[in-house]
């Protein structure tokens, strides 16, 4: 047998085999007579010994081959006494394990199996079948096979729990044992079969002449092979040196390309110990060489990674795939992670055919890091660090699968904007903005609870979720522990920089399916929220949903209604309060819905702004007010020209093709530029004096006159008005309406009233409505008024009797207002 055993096994079951033969072997030869060593058992014996040794017959589908001393083993059971044959197996397999220059141990090891189970064979064959020498030369043909069967089952059970204990491919036991039986019983029993029919064919010539023969093919058979190749002696160790030389330049070359390969390299077991490494997996590691190979790979490789591994290996081992790859994680010897790629191939051992691996190890650490990196950006701020939008929907997705699974846990969501950040980052800078963003970030943080999540999702807009509420309540007190936390300053560039925020709480107790849902209830309670003051808080209900989906609605409605021709333009006269004369009309748009009637501005106004259609609605406004008062014009002449207020939106007013659309309507309609004036409200104004400014200058440069709408409402806008080239100032409607019962408006009246004269500006007041409101108006020498006193806003037809009345009976003024009017204005 020329399978070789483990050395890991070699406390427990080499020397225990070796002990059991030296026993059995000694009782062999106590019990073997002299007799039986006849020349034909010595010739056998030389025969096994010469030729045995060197021929050997390879196992089907088993990694193994048996040596044709079996052959003369199993010959010499037949025709010698059974402790012959012991003592000739033992001789015969010692020679043919010296041949191949095997260690002592592996020697003994061989040698003693085959004399265990060559010892086993003659007993039971004695056992079952009486005098061994005597069976084969007169059995009946049945029990010569049934003897052969039990020689070999023997044999090939024995050869196969030799191969099973020095398996490496990770199987057990009993798997490869049963996996190499069966082919190895059948090679055992041909074998056998063959020692049969040559001890018959010894019966029949004899036994001298048969053994002499086996001798004599032996002498030729070797005489032959020693003679077939004729080269001289000189030439052939020529060769053989040249054989040797290219060997050996091409071990230095492989060793050298192993050993300074710049990826990890290493020669390991079937078993995982590491038996040649290289410099660079030692660099990599942090070991020495020494290190590495007094372990295995399966302690240095991290413990989440290593079923993998070994799953991978075990496939590669039995032949399923050829080579395999795997991103692994080692544990360097100052203890940090490693990121490897490892590529394991297989490679066997030519004289033994023991499977070991070929490990490229290639140091992937920078580029896991970078992924990393990449992964935790593709769902977190940049700025702040918190998770992103994504990450929020996937955590809220769970947190709402949780719900679902345990009934009554009870979560929450937080929807926050800051209040006022537009004009910090404005004025301020966008760095201060970003600081206070991260500030913000991090006094969030503090008021949560481990286990909830903050979010960012928007420019200044932030997400909150509370799981494992006690009760809903529980978010009202989060949300009034950040708002109190954020009336604290923040000191961002040396001063001081104050905040506040509208929070929006949406609790679970609605019923959510989607984190969509949850998020939009909770962004519609903080809009609520700022509409009702900001800086507060407000629980979403059902109302506030209906009320949502008014909104979404009604802007859908809007969306259709300009095709539809449903917005129309009504006029309101702009009276001189002095002499009662028309100076022209404000243009104000309406929208008459076809199932809804009409809607008032101060409901779509405001969606309008905020969906950005005010922009188109503005567009188709001024020219059908422009083309307007060109046919009044035309019809009605009068000098000055009446003219026509147009309102510019917030969103109109930082367009930045405003100057193109109002020139394209003028040209369109050949309006006067001067008959035209354009009203932006003081917070418009406000919001970017450099901007606003640079574009109230170029809407000048066209000939437009422009007004200052709802002034007064706001005092930031004084420090700046005499750099603004306006023309009008309108008060605002609060005032007047006010200006009888209240001194401090009559003063505030007075203020706005001085002022615009003093920069050469004239005055509108809005919301006239009274003859004592009048009066007080003229008495502060207010120009121009504006209200139900003088006329509601009107259609064409009601602004064009107006306009006939005033023209065909201009110096009568009191013919065109009530008597009542008359006795306070003629005062």
């Amino acid at each position: 047998m020329t399978a070789t055993a483990n050395q890991r096994f070699a406390n427990l079951h080499i020397w225990p085999t070796i002990l059991l033969a030296a026993g059995v072997l000694a009782y062999s030869a106590f019990h073997v007579s002299f007799g039986q060593i006849t020349i034909p058992f010595l010739l056998l014996t030389l025969v096994a010994i010469s030729a045995g040794a060197r021929l050997s017959l390879k196992i089907p589908n088993v990694k193994g081959q048996i040596s044709l001393t079996e052959f003369f083993i199993f010959l010499a059971l037949f025709l010698f006494a059974g402790e012959g044959a012991v003592l000739l197996a033992a001789v015969a397999t010692v020679c043919s394990s010296l041949r191949h220059n095997e260690k002592k141990a592996t020697l003994l090891f061989n040698s003693a199996v085959t004399v265990a189970s060559t010892f086993i064979s003659v007993h039971l064959l004695r056992l079952n079948f009486g005098l061994l020498s005597e069976l084969p030369l007169g059995a009946h043909t049945a029990s010569l096979l049934l003897a052969l069967f039990f020689v070999a089952l023997v044999r090939s059970l024995t050869h196969s729990a030799v191969l099973a204990i020095s398996e490496e491919i990770g199987l057990s036991f009993w798997q490869a044992w049963s996996a190499s039986v069966t082919w190895t019983f059948f090679t055992y029993f041909t074998l056998a079969a063959a020692a049969g029919l040559a001890a018959r064919l010894a019966s029949i010539i004899g036994l001298y002449p048969s053994i002499s023969g086996m001798a004599v093919i032996a002498i030729v058979y070797f005489a032959y092979t020693s003679l077939k190749k004729p080269e001289p002696l000189a030439e052939q160790n020529n060769e053989l040196l040249r054989h040797l030389n290219v060997l050996q330049q091409s071990e230095q070359l492989f060793r050298s390309a192993f050993n300074y390969s710049a990826v990890g390299m290493a020669l390991v077991s079937a078993k995982g110990r590491w038996l040649q490494v290289n410099r660079s997996l030692c660099e990599l590691l942090g070991y020495s060489e020494e290190d590495l190979l007094a372990t295995d790979f399966q302690r240095l490789i991290h413990h989440e990674d290593l079923g993998a591994a070994l799953a991978n290996i075990k496939r590669l081992l039995k032949g399923k795939i050829h080579t395999c790859q795997m991103e692994q994680r080692y544990l360097h010897r100052q203890g940090h992670i490693v990121w490897v790629l490892c590529g394991v191939s297989l490679v066997r051992n030519v004289e033994t055919d023991a499977a070991h691996l070929i490990f490229q190890i290639q140091d992937i650490t920078d580029r896991k890091r970078a992924e990393e990196r990449l992964l935790h950006d593709a769902f977190h701020d940049a700025l702040t660090g918190l998770p992103n939008r994504a990450l929020f929907i996937d955590h809220l997705k769970l947190t709402i699968a949780r719900a679902k699974r345990n009934k009554g846990q009870i979560y929450a969501v937080l929807f926050l904007d800051l209040d006022r950040f537009k004009i910090i980052n404005d004025s301020l800078g966008h760095m201060i903005g970003d600081q206070l963003l991260v500030g913000i970030a991090r006094r969030l943080e503090s008021c949560l609870r481990p286990g909830d999540t903050v979010a960012r999702v928007g420019g200044d807009e932030f997400t909150i979720v509370l799981e494992d509420l006690q009760e809903e309540t529980e978010a009202i007190v989060v949300a009034e522990r950040i708002q109190k936390e954020l009336t604290v300053p923040f000191i961002l560039g040396g001063r001081e920089v104050f905040t506040t925020v509208s929070i929006g709480i949406a609790p679970s107790s609605t019923g959510y399916e989607e984190p969509e849902e949850i998020l939009r209830d909770a962004d519609t309670a903080m809009y609520r929220a700022k509409s009702l003051g900001k800086a507060r808080h407000e629980v979403f209900d059902k109302a506030m949903h209906a009320f949502a989906m008014n909104l979404l609605q009604l802007e859908t409605d809007m969306r259709r209604a300009l095709d539809r021709q449903e917005f129309f333009v009504q006029y309101q006269p702009i009276v001189s309060l002095d002499t009662f004369k028309l100076r022209g009309f404000e243009a104000l748009v309406r929208w008459r819905h076809p199932e809804r009637g009409m809607i008032s501005p101060l409901d779509f106004i405001p969606v309008a702004e905020e969906t950005g259609q005010i922009i188109q609605i503005g567009h188709w406004v001024l020219k059908k007010a422009c083309h307007q008062m060109r046919r009044w014009q035309r019809r009605f002449p009068s000098d000055p020209p009446l003219f026509i207020s147009v309102n510019l939106s917030s969103r109109q007013f930082t367009q930045p093709d405003l100057i193109g659309q109002v020139k394209g309507v003028l040209d369109e309609t050949k309006l006067d530029p001067r008959s035209l004036k354009l009203e932006i409200t003081e917070s418009a104004v406000m919001e970017n004096i450099e901007t606003a400014t640079e574009m109230l200058k170029q809407l000048r440069a066209l000939g437009v006159q422009l007004a200052i709408d709802d002034f007064g409402t706001g005092y930031s806008s004084l420090s700046y008005l005499h750099k603004f080239p306006i023309d009008t100032l309108k008060i605002d409607r609060s005032f007047v309406i006010r200006i009888v019962d209240n001194n401090e408006n009559i003063e505030i009246v007075r203020t706005i009233v001085m002022l615009a004269q003093n920069l050469g500006m004239d005055v509108v007041a809005e919301g006239v409505e009274t003859n004592d409101q009048l009066a007080l108006l003229r008495k502060l020498d207010c120009e121009n008024g504006q209200g139900y006193f003088f006329s509601k806003p009107t259609d064409v037809s009601g602004a064009e009797k107006i306009i006939s009345d005033t023209y065909t009976e201009s110096r009568a003024a009191s013919n065109v207002y009530p008597a009542k009017a008359r006795p306070t204005l003629v005062a």
